[in-house]
């Protein structure tokens, strides 16, 4: 990993001036500080080792997080060196939250709204479409010897069964995160905005709600109220889409921590986090309303 040092030697507008750094806590990928010049406060994200084999394309990430601020909904990209892969934000004043900051009452409505603008914003890069990345994975996995979780060959035909009938119902590609953890919100008072555009590209709005319910620890209640702030009053296609997508991504990230688990340089536990992730993908794919969701995707659609 490049040491910090080297990065700031590299902005010459920052020579010279008095330089605070300090390292931010989470981020599951990268090495991120907060680099105060002059009093003035700026993200440094330094990133980690191997990233494009886990499908990060940092031009990719440069364009989507220059158009999110364009948009309003993210930072604004305040320096870029492209040889070292690093990308230097403002840092945006507020409340980095939680979980249980996000499940408190009218936060799924602030989510959605948040959602739609982001949904809104200037065309991405690249389309993607979150499931090729279980290919990408497999691949890596075979290639380095690298065991992966019980059952999941096992379970792969029924996830790309999932998968064949949520592209078939989904509607425009609009830019998405895909990434959204409790800590890539932040709240500044107003607003809820959203950081780390690693994994972003036009896709299906409905993998940012699935994805973000999921990760958000909704449950049903918070999960309809998400759903009918975005969609207006949701058809049950709608809610379908989510729901189906709450599986597909905790399979797609359980497998992502695998890779992680042999490749990453940062002590985490990958192999613990994509264990409980993978438990809870198979219990979806294990619940008696599957099917109901998946007959819901033949109904007529809320649009996006």
């Amino acid at each position: 990993m490049i040491p910090l040092d080297a990065v700031l030697a590299r902005i010459p507008e920052w020579r010279g001036r008095a330089l605070e750094a300090e390292p931010l806590a989470g981020g599951m990928t990268n090495r991120n500080y907060r680099v105060r010049v002059d009093g003035r406060a700026y993200v440094v994200r330094i990133p980690g080792a191997d990233t494009a084999v886990l499908g990060i394309d940092r031009r990719n990430e440069h364009h989507n997080t220059c158009a999110a601020a364009a948009a309003g909904v993210g930072p604004r990209v305040v320096h870029y060196l492209p040889d070292l892969d690093v990308m230097v934000t403002e840092f945006l004043e507020g409340r980095a939250l939680t979980a249980a900051d996000l499940q408190a009452p009218g936060m799924p409505a602030r989510v959605a709204a948040l959602l739609r603008e982001l949904h809104a914003a200037p065309r991405f890069l690249h389309d993607v479409d979150m499931f090729d990345l279980v290919d990408r994975y497999l691949a890596v996995a075979a290639a380095r010897g690298i065991p992966l979780l019980a059952d999941y060959r096992r379970r792969l035909p029924a996830l790309r069964a999932i998968h064949a009938r949520l592209a078939a119902a989904a509607g425009p590609r609009v830019p998405c995160h895909n990434d959204l953890l409790p800590e890539n919100y932040i709240d500044d008072g107003r607003r809820l905005r959203a950081v780390d555009y690693e994994y972003s590209g036009n896709g299906d709005p409905a993998f940012d709600l699935g994805n973000t319910c999921l990760e958000l620890g909704y449950d049903a209640p918070r999960v309809e109220a998400l759903a009918a702030a975005y969609f207006g009053r949701p058809a049950e296609s709608a809610l379908a889409r989510v729901r189906l997508h709450m599986i597909v991504s905790d399979a797609v990230w359980a497998l992502w921590a695998v890779v992680q688990s042999r490749i990453s340089r940062l002590e985490l536990d990958y192999w613990r986090y994509g264990l409980d992730r993978w438990t809870r993908a198979q219990a979806g794919l294990d619940a008696p309303v599957l099917r109901e969701w998946l007959a819901a995707l033949d109904a007529p659609r809320s649009p996006a």
